[in-house]
This record gives C-alpha cells, sequence and structure tokens, in this order.
C-alpha cells in the first residue's frame, strides 16, 4: 500500500494540543531550519485572520509574487491549509512534503520520548513546502494564541499582523481580553513593524506595551476613513436584479465563482453561485470585494496597511495591485450566499465576536424588517461561549435547527436547543420560534431551507468544523 501522508498526520499518537516552542524548534533544526530561506507576514488574532489572510496572499500574488499561504483548520480540504500562489497544495507535493519530514519527527519520538503535534507538523511541513516552491513571501497565520504556537518559531517577519481580539480559548489564553492580547501580542519581534487592529482599550494597551518594549512601529487602521457601501447583488434567474436596501449590482460584479469556493476562486459545492459585491472606499480609494460579510471591509483595510508596511520596507506592491488583489479575494464559509431559492448563508462564526458580526451583516443585507425572518441552523463546539451566539442571532431568528458537528469538543444538540429556548423565553418568543434537533448539519440545513421556503432566508453558522458537510449536503440536493 502506498504511503498516505494525510493518515500519517492524523495518526492518532500525534492528536494532542500542547502549547510550547521546544518541540517545534527540535524539528525544524532536524530538518536544516526551512524558515530560514523564508519571508513573513505573520498574522495572529481572534477574529478575521483567514479573511486578513486572504486579502493580503491575493494583493501579494497580484503583484507578481509567489506567495505560500499556510492556514487552519481547513474548511472543505485537507490540502488547502497549505497554498502556493491560491492552489492547494498537490498530493504529490504533500507526500514528498511529509516524507521530508516524518523520519525527523519520528526520531525525536525515539530519541526524546517525545513527538511532535499534528499542527506542529502541519507547519513544518508548509515551511518545507514553501521552501521547496521558492515563495518570496509567506503569509503565516497563527494556529492558537502566538506566544506559544508552534508558527513562532520564525525570526522577525516582514510585518506582525494583529486582528481582531476577543474571548476564545479562555481555558488555555486567560479569561481577560489583557491576557489573551498578551499571548497573541507574542508574535511581535525587534525589528519587525506591528500592524494591529484597533482593539478594546484593555487589548490595545497591551499591543501598544508589546510593541513598543520591541522597539517596532506600530500601525492602525483608520476606520474613520473607512465607507462602506451595502451590499448588492444581480439575481440569476430572468435578468431582473434584486437588491439590497435598494443598491442595485454594478456590472463589474458580474461572473460568479462555485459556492463555498476556495482563494483561488475555485468552486467548492455545487449549489448556485450569486453575483455579489460589496464596494468600499478606505483612504479615498474605492475598492470591491466579494467577502461580504458587514466587517469584511474592515478586515481589507488592516490588510491594506500591512501592504502599506511591506511598501516601506521595500516590497513591489502598485496600488493596482491592491484594487485587483482586494477583489480576487475569496474565502469559504464567511458569510457565503450559496444559493438563491432561498438564499443560504454559511457563516463560519463560531464564538460571541463572530455571532454579532453575522447579526451585523444579515441587519445589513435584510434591513431592520428582516428581524424574525431567518431560519437558522446551528451546532457548536461545548468550549464556546453559545449562550452568547445565540443572544446575538436571536431577534433575527424565524427558527432554530440545531446538530452536533463532528467533532469531539462538539455540543450536544439538546444543550444547545435547551440553551435557545432559555434565551427565547427571556424574549417571549419560545412560543414563536420552533426549536428542533436533527441527527447532522445535512439535516438541520435541509429544514432550515425547507422553513425558509423559496424567497426566505437560511442561514447555517456556529463551527467551521461543519462547513464541509454543509457543503456536500448542498453539492448534492
Amino acid at each position: 500500500m502506498s504511503f498516505d501522508p494525510v493518515a500519517w498526520i492524523n495518526t492518532p499518537r500525534w492528536q494532542t494540543s500542547r502549547l510550547g516552542l521546544d518541540r517545534m524548534v527540535d524539528l525544524l533544526d532536524r530538518m536544516g531550519r526551512p524558515q530560514d530561506d523564508l519571508r513573513f507576514v505573520h498574522v495572529a488574532g481572534t477574529n478575521g485572520k483567514g479573511s486578513t489572510c486572504a486579502y493580503l496572499a491575493s494583493m501579494l500574488q497580484a503583484a507578481g509574487l509567489r506567495v505560500g499561504l499556510f492556514t487552519s483548520p481547513y474548511i472543505l480540504r485537507f490540502e488547502e491549509r497549505i497554498r502556493v500562489n491560491g492552489c492547494d497544495i498537490a498530493q504529490g507535493e504533500l507526500a514528498r512534503a511529509v516524507e521530508a519530514v516524518r523520519p525527523h519527527a519520528e526520531a525525536m519520538e525515539a530519541v526524546c520520548g517525545d513527538h511532535p503535534t499534528e499542527f506542529e507538523l502541519m507547519a513544518a511541513v508548509a515551511l518545507e513546502h514553501f521552501r521547496a516552491c521558492k515563495c518570496d513571501i509567506v503569509v503565516l497565520e497563527v494556529g492558537l494564541g502566538g506566544r506559544l504556537d508552534a508558527t513562532n518559531v520564525i525570526d522577525a517577519p516582514e510585518a506582525s499582523v494583529i486582528c481582531r481580539i476577543g474571548l476564545d480559548h479562555t481555558d488555555l489564553l486567560g479569561s481577560t481580553l489583557a491576557a489573551i492580547a498578551a499571548e497573541k501580542a507574542g508574535i511581535v519581534k525587534p525589528g519587525a513593524p506591528v500592524v494591529s487592529w484597533p482593539q478594546e482599550p484593555e487589548a490595545m494597551a497591551v499591543v501598544e506595551a508589546a510593541a513598543a518594549k520591541q522597539g517596532c512601529a506600530l500601525t492602525v487602521p483608520d476606520f474613520s476613513q473607512l465607507a462602506v457601501d451595502p451590499l448588492a447583488w444581480r439575481d440569476m434567474g430572468e435578468g431582473g436584479e434584486r437588491d439590497g436596501n435598494g443598491v442595485s449590482a454594478t456590472a463589474s460584479c458580474e461572473g460568479g465563482d462555485g459556492a463555498l469556493g476556495d482563494a483561488s476562486g475555485e468552486g467548492g459545492g455545487g449549489a448556485s453561485p450569486v453575483p455579489l459585491c460589496r464596494r468600499f472606499a478606505y483612504r479615498g480609494r474605492a475598492f470591491e470585494t466579494r467577502l461580504l460579510g458587514s466587517y469584511q471591509p474592515s478586515n481589507a483595510a488592516l490588510a491594506l496597511e500591512a501592504v502599506r508596511v511591506l511598501r516601506e520596507r521595500g516590497w513591489d506592491i502598485p496600488a493596482e495591485a491592491e484594487t485587483a488583489g482586494i477583489e480576487a479575494a475569496r474565502w469559504a464559509g464567511r458569510f457565503e450566499v450559496v444559493d438563491v431559492a432561498p438564499l443560504t448563508i454559511i457563516d463560519g462564526g463560531h464564538n460571541a465576536q463572530g455571532a454579532q458580526a453575522l447579526a451585523a451583516s444579515l441587519s445589513d443585507l435584510l434591513g431592520e424588517e428582516g428581524r424574525g425572518s431567518v431560519a437558522f441552523a446551528m451546532g457548536v463546539l461545548a468550549d464556546k461561549e453559545y449562550e452568547a451566539m445565540v443572544r446575538a442571532v436571536a431577534p433575527w431568528a424565524a427558527s432554530f435547527h440545531v446538530y452536533v458537528p463532528a467533532n469531539p469538543r462538539a455540543l450536544p444538540a439538546e444543550e444547545l436547543a435547551t440553551c435557545i429556548r432559555e434565551v427565547l423565553a427571556e424574549k417571549g418568543r419560545v412560543e414563536a420560534v420552533p426549536v428542533c434537533v436533527h441527527a447532522t448539519p445535512a439535516e438541520a440545513l435541509a429544514a432550515a431551507r425547507a422553513d425558509a421556503a423559496f424567497d426566505g432566508v437560511a442561514v447555517a453558522f456556529g463551527t467551521l468544523y461543519a462547513i464541509a458537510d454543509l457543503a456536500k449536503a448542498l453539492s448534492d440536493k
């Protein structure tokens, strides 16, 4: 039987999560330190990391650079975690990179009695692949936290980017914004400029102190210079236009990607795509994005500031590459419209901040008159602030269809249903909003779509770990 690199990485003995850098340093030293042949933009934060990375990689690629992109977790395919110029690592390339890492990982286990974790293996495989591909620059997303994350073995990057910080993984990172910010700001290194989301004051003070301590210039986007238009889309049906809050889609938004497409624009599921776009201006320049969440222009502004910092460090990134890169960026499962009849949205919001952003995007899409009109399919992990997530979206709910995600940390569907009913009871809506339990994500999504009927809205959200199952359900419909 031929060697299966994915099966090897997923070997049960690797399936632990332990923060710390010693194993990763040892592994990469044995491999000849592939990170030393690469240059990086290092991206940490709680929410918005994936989208910000997608914008950055897309703009750098549009500038003619060979760009590596490492993200986690995967949404549709294992290979999508490692990309070069928008293309997932091929099976043959993955096998080669894993074979380069494998003897060193197994030697560590034999000699030291310890072994790398799955994430450490993935990061090492990614660095090996990016070195083999001779990437000009790598957009490297932190897996968890920052200070002790496996990606933090790199020397000073070209820029450190810190996305929006919120309360998540509090069991590992701390129970306050300041504690979590200290972990995220652990990626800040001497000589590397820092670009940060304008955090809550408690977190911003920590980021500012970290940058000052390391002697790093700190850049924060000015959201007062950000002007965002409402969502707009063109109906794929009989040629008529359908508009969000009265704004018609522009001609430059025509065309479409497959539902649940990846960062390169390749289609994923089989649902009918909708050519939507969002137009915004930042610092007086106009942009369009196909990432539709209300928060996406802010993520794009953060990425634009990072590109400006790179330009100041000598990288040749023309303004046209910024415009083209923002428009070309794709990121699956982030307020992604995947069908029109009914309008079906997949959103990876998996914590309180993410659910609040989803609610804001629904308000933008539907207007306040859309409250109480959305059929939700929802599954969550037990270690998330799921009650706060329910509270964020409850005003928009016409029904809830809950399920258990395929993850060991999943919350039982009955417990989620009980939580939802308690929140609805506080609002006096428990009789008006049915809450139904389903065996699978596919069944929950099908029920939500049935509730929405032809001209309604169905939204599936709560965890990134269900998106692949939801995509398959849509492709099989």
